[in-house]
């Protein structure tokens, strides 16, 4: 059974996705405010958390933001009626896996969220991936670079572990949106947000950057010299 942790301060919106979801056998538990859903965000293992953007006490950037600074790394799909694109990256620079603007298809929803979901509790195998400075724990689905640990959300992860099974090869964008997003792919935009928050974890911190854009065709890691 799905845990998921749904923050919205919309009582009718609520209610309607509380009937959705518990109909599809998921267990819901829930906060009408920012600062009650991170309290119980840091506090319970949830296979992901529904977070809308406008929320009272703590508004669902700053819920985010707190949450991967704490370490936390469960899938955040951000609910909003905002849909304009400075808020969508917004929102993705401040750890979301994905975003959803209301009024949302419920079908959609739905499998956005068990594609997250698939993907932060997906099968696993004991395995360590390496790269130059890079290694990543599949297991865990941890990674470190020079031994320091880098904060990954589910997405970034993803993102990293495929590059590095294919390293040096190339990984197109095509192929990084097939992964991530199967049929329902976003725009490039999303993809390049995410691929600016990697950077932030794996390049930013150290001298060489690993992390190699191929003109119009994809990415790619390169090792150190």
């Amino acid at each position: 059974m799905n845990k998921i942790l749904l923050i919205e301060d919309n009582r009718e919106v609520a209610g309607i996705l509380f009937d959705y979801f518990e109909c599809l056998g998921m267990e819901l538990d829930y906060a009408d405010n920012g600062e009650l859903g991170l309290q119980l965000a840091l506090a319970g293992n949830f296979d992901l958390i529904l977070l809308d953007l406008m929320l009272p006490r703590m508004d669902g950037l700053t819920v985010c933001n707190k949450l991967r600074a704490a370490g936390k790394v469960t899938p955040i799909l951000m609910l909003t009626a905002l849909d304009n694109r400075e808020d969508m990256l917004n929102g993705f620079q401040h750890g979301a896996d994905d975003y959803l603007t209301k009024p949302f298809d419920l079908d959609i929803l739905e499998a956005r969220m068990r594609a997250l979901i698939k993907r932060y509790r997906g099968q696993t195998a004991e395995t360590i991936l390496t790269f130059g400075s890079l290694s990543i724990e599949q297991k865990t689905r941890q990674a470190h670079r020079h031994g320091k640990k880098l904060a990954l959300n589910p997405t970034t992860y993803t993102i990293l572990e495929l590059l590095c099974m294919r390293a040096p090869d190339i990984v197109t964008r095509q192929e990084l949106a097939e992964k991530l997003w199967q049929e329902d792919e976003p725009n490039n935009d999303v993809l390049r947000s995410h691929i600016y928050q990697l950077r932030n974890q794996l390049d930013k911190p150290f001298a060489f950057p690993m992390l190699k854009t191929i003109p119009k065709i994809g990415f790619r890691l390169e090792e150190e010299a």
